[in-house]
């Protein structure tokens, strides 16, 4: 129902254009679409890609201050070329060589790692030096100094998650440089932070008061590994512990909360059993998985990709999908589901359900 063209018109927008004004319109179904229309795209990444690059940046690229770190970051084919994962998730591969150190800083943006492989590595939180083995999810929320130590002569790479596209959106970032090293260069198995959060079903009483992000630095895979296994044992005796047929799956959560280790970001860890298929699903929102163990595939708005270890792929928002295991499937999980939560704007739609 656009009006017809016209000197008038054309005189009109002249005017809209030297006045730095837009008619709504001319723009409707682009501000106003139907569903979620992303930008974005569906993209996998490889790990036997990823990690030969990351391993030749530590030959030629110096880890300091200045380059900070040695992070390269996933960049969706659809976002123009930015390091961006989707519009609010930022992912790279991040790569500490031997005996290499990355110096202290904070900012605002909430940070976590997540381990497929290595050991050796300690990142120094707030100066709580919090061991990195695989299978492990590290937390380092904004404004929390943190660097990084290799304690060993071999190479160790990990993934990092941030909500660097979603803050420099809404322009909320700060910077701050900290110690050139690291300012505790202690080595232990379990950071302060575990020893005086990781009790099942205990809480100090002298941290009563809620957090905004976790207080706990590091969520072990032994533990993980435990709960998803019993999830699949107790399916197995016929009680309803999975989320569906053959899908063991955990959320990691603030203690102080019982919900989201942060404010943005939501992280989770998934099983399926060898030949379980998920329902096909569609979520307002970006996710972003990483392959831990076993192999599958993925298949996203009806292409089917096969998966194995250390693979990344990302769904973005409204994009339908699904899981299915050729072995034993793991899986680690983060999204922008809180933002999307507390804003309201969450919708999840699961085909062959009325929701």
């Amino acid at each position: 129902m656009q009006p017809e063209d016209t000197p008038e018109l054309r005189e009109l927008y002249a005017g809209f254009e030297a006045n730095h004004m837009v008619p709504l319109w001319t723009q409707i179904d682009d501000l106003m679409p139907m569903h979620p229309a992303p930008k974005a795209v569906p993209h996998v990444w490889k790990w036997s890609t990823l990690y030969p690059l990351a391993q030749r940046s530590g030959d030629l690229v110096p880890v300091g201050r200045g380059g900070e770190r040695r992070a390269i970051g996933l960049a969706n084919p659809g976002l123009g070329g930015r390091a961006y994962v989707s519009p609010t998730l930022w992912a790279a591969i991040q790569y500490l060589g031997p005996k290499e150190t990355a110096p202290e800083h904070r900012h605002s943006q909430n940070a976590f790692r997540f381990v497929v492989e290595g050991e050796g590595v300690w990142t120094v939180v707030n100066g709580d030096p919090v061991r990195m083995s695989r299978g492990d999810f590290l937390l380092t929320p904004g404004w929390n100094f943190h660097g990084h130590h290799n304690e060993t002569d071999k190479p160790m790479a990990w993934i990092d998650g941030l909500d660097i596209p979603f803050s420099y959106q809404n322009d909320v970032g700060f910077f701050e440089f900290g110690s050139e090293r690291v300012t505790d260069y202690a080595t232990p198995n379990y950071s302060r932070g575990e020893r005086l959060w990781c009790h099942p079903g205990l809480r100090p009483l002298s941290g009563l008061q809620n957090t905004v992000s976790s207080p706990i630095g590091a969520y072990r895979w032994e533990h993980t590994d435990r709960a998803l296994t019993e999830q699949l044992l107790l399916e197995e005796e016929g009680q309803p512990a999975t989320v569906e047929q053959g899908h063991a799956a955990v959320r990691y959560v603030n203690p102080t909360t019982g919900g989201d280790v942060m404010p943005t970001i939501r992280a989770e860890f998934h099983r399926l059993r060898a030949g379980a298929v998920t329902a096909t699903r569609r979520e307002v929102g970006s996710t972003v998985f990483q392959v831990f163990e076993g192999s599958g595939s993925v298949v996203i708005d009806g292409t089917e990709n096969q998966l194995e270890i250390g693979d990344m792929f990302v769904i973005p928002s409204w994009v339908p999908w699904s899981l299915q295991a050729d072995t034993q499937f793991d899986l680690f999980r983060f999204s922008d589901a809180p933002i999307m939560e507390r804003l309201h704007f969450d919708r999840t739609y699961i085909e062959g359900t009325d929701r």
